[in-house]
């Protein structure tokens, strides 16, 4: 972590100096008139986008959410690895993994042949595969990791916060001006229920759920289908023999149905999800009247012959399985992407809608704003035309695709009573199969973004066969070169709507005068072709748009920190520091080289650009200069033009 950068403060180094106050946030002030983007819900899609904009405090951001105040308990609580190296970049990884169940194993359970009516455990399964990613799965109240968000936005120099108690009722899009096109009505939730109030905005962001009123306002329609199955879901605390309660546990009866434990944070709480009837077709979950007394006779009967005491429900509710997206993601109409581009955006639930039992709801919701936040921090900064913004829906569209995809699959094998799924009959059991097969995809680690401008061709895959074009960059340890420290490369990175590009070093280069490193470095400092040069404006740090580090495959005792290119020991901020964060070599107390384990090219290395949802957009060799400059004149502005 970095700070004192524009000069020593005391306190907590989380909360940054706040930028000059925009509104007045007092308790009967009014609301703005007009905002840059107006978010509307404070789930975990909405809070992240806010978190992510609240870092740019030219930003001018709203967040509006119906509830009185934030959630305490309940809903969501699975954060898959691919979201826990989002939330390194915000900054509180380490609390959520100190806060949180980590989840280690995963315990299958079966009839038992000799005694059907009883379950016995059949097998376990490391549930994050080795070297897949460096974080834990983890399981956490959602109501703490909107907390961990709020944070963010608190204490960011934006100091943004929620406005409380105001829904979107409705929205207009004047397609025939850029001066805040969209007009937003808000209607008040909360003492002066009903009073409205309108607001202009530049963008719009739809976090408001399944039955949201930004989509409808857009025209969207969730499209799909409904298996007709009703779940419950309690977070309990309870006493129980089963053994197997401080695992994640997928439990299969001969006749009684499905159980999925959950076990939480803090040693006590678990969570089950409970199956209870089959719907008829024309039939809704709300008419059956199911009640959490309901899921604990169900548990009881599918956990035979184990037993659970239930002493408190912490949270409880009842759901139907339902697997549903809207055609696209923007208000841009079919045909007319050339002529316009998106001014309001559907994120979350507002736009895809799965079973909960996958664990991927929050992290898929969440992912879709983190893609979409640089994005309107570029174009509102004038680093990038409007168009940049059609990337949204064409690449969060595919992947909610695929999470319905495979979240009905799952859903359906499942539910299958016995012997009725293609999977029976092997010799492992059809869900552990599923789960087994789907581990990358539950890890959120399956995302792959095609070929766009903002993702570029596989020509030169081969020089870092490990760190996959298109997919999020996956870290490895290294040692930082100025202080020996171990760390992990990835967390270099945070949240702040930069560039990466990662050099890593040939055989034998040490950075001296005329080595590829040293070459690179210089050309981008100071070649007019160079993108740092085209994209970064006078008044700001030579690493404000694109960050340069490099790795050497030496240890940390055998370069010359000396002999490094100024670029990789920049001056930054008021006072002009010298920034020592920037150069790497490969671990050397046992930790693994990050060459053998990325795949990286030791005879020629190679530059990886990633983007600043940390997601690789290209992999080229190290005097692949004019291709480099050529890809960032895809989606930049020149400075001068910006």
């Amino acid at each position: 972590m970095q700070f004192y950068v524009d000069g020593f403060r005391g306190g907590d180094p989380d909360i940054k100096t706040a930028a000059p106050c925009r509104r007045d946030r007092g308790p009967f002030a009014p609301l703005p008139e007009k905002v840059d983007v107006l978010i509307a819900g404070c789930g975990p899609a909405g809070l992240c986008l806010a978190a992510q904009l609240s870092q740019f405090p030219e930003i001018d951001t709203m967040i509006v959410e119906s509830k009185p105040g934030p959630i305490e308990k309940g809903q969501a609580d699975g954060v898959n690895t691919r979201t826990m190296e989002m939330f390194q970049a915000f900054g509180f990884a380490e609390t959520v993994k100190r806060e949180s169940y980590w989840v280690n194993q995963t315990a299958f359970w079966t009839p038992n042949p000799e005694n059907p009516a009883h379950i016995r455990r059949i097998g376990r399964v490391q549930d994050v595969a080795d070297d897949s990613s460096e974080m834990p799965h983890t399981l956490i109240n959602q109501a703490r990791v909107h907390e961990l968000f709020l944070d963010v936005m608190k204490n960011s120099a934006s100091r943004l916060e929620p406005d409380y108690g105001w829904a979107v009722r409705d929205l207009t899009i004047d397609t025939t001006t850029d001066d805040h096109p969209v007009t937003v009505t808000l209607e008040n939730t909360g003492v002066n229920a009903g009073a409205t109030k309108t607001v202009r905005a530049n963008y719009v962001v739809g976090c408001d759920g399944a039955r949201s009123n930004v989509r409808k306002a857009i025209g969207g329609t969730l499209h799909g289908d409904a298996a007709h199955q009703a779940w419950g879901v309690m977070d309990i605390l309870a006493n129980t023999d089963f053994p197997d309660v401080r695992q994640k546990c997928l439990i299969t009866s001969a006749h009684e149905g499905n159980v999925l434990i959950l076990p939480r944070e803090g040693g006590y709480l678990f969570r089950m999800y409970v199956e209870l009837d089959k719907l008829n077709e024309d039939e809704r979950v709300s008419s059956r009247n199911f009640t959490a007394e309901h899921m604990i006779v169900a548990a009881n009967r599918i956990m035979q012959p184990y037993t659970i005491d239930v002493k408190e429900v912490v949270w409880w509710s009842i759901y139907e399985i339902g697997h549903r997206m809207t055609d696209k993601f923007d208000d841009v109409p079919e045909g007319e992407a050339e002529t316009r581009f998106p001014r309001v955006f559907t994120a979350g639930d507002a736009c895809h809608t799965h079973s909960p039992k996958a664990g991927q709801g929050m992290n898929v919701s969440m992912q879709d704003t983190f893609n979409l936040g640089w994005k309107l921090a570029h174009v509102l900064q004038g680093r990038s035309e409007p168009h940049l913004l059609h990337s949204y829906s064409a690449e969060r569209w595919a992947e909610a695709k695929r999470l319905v995809d495979t979240d009905h699959e799952w859903a359906r094998i499942m539910s299958a009573p016995p012997g009725e799924s293609e999977l029976d009959g092997s010799d492992m059991p059809r869900f552990q199969k599923q789960f087994i097969e789907n581990l990358e995809f539950t890890g959120g680690l399956a995302v792959q973004y095609h070929q766009s401008a903002l993702v570029g061709a596989p020509a030169h895959q081969g020089l870092a066969t490990g760190e996959e074009i298109g997919r999020r960059f996956h870290s490895a340890p290294v040692v930082r070169l100025s202080d020996a420290k171990q760390m992990q490369l990835g967390h270099a990175a945070e949240a702040d709507g930069r560039w990466r590009i990662y050099a890593f070093a040939g055989k034998d280069d040490s950075s001296d005068r005329g080595s590829k490193i040293h070459t690179l470095a210089d050309w981008l400092e100071s070649d007019p072709a160079s993108p740092v040069v085209k994209f970064t404006r006078a008044d700001e740090d030579i690493d404000a748009v694109i960050d340069l580090r490099a790795v050497f495959q030496q240890t940390f005792d055998q370069l010359a920190y000396e002999d490094m290119p100024s670029l990789l020991k920049p001056r930054t901020g008021k006072l002009g520091l010298q920034d020592h964060s920037k150069i790497f070599c490969v671990d050397h107390k046992g930790a693994g080289d990050i060459f053998d384990m990325r795949g990286i090219d030791r005879d020629r290395g190679c530059m990886i650009v990633v983007r600043p949802d940390q997601y690789i957009a290209h992999v080229l060799p190290l005097e692949a200069r004019e291709y480099l400059s050529d890809f960032f004149e895809r989606f930049l502005l020149p400075a001068n033009q910006s």
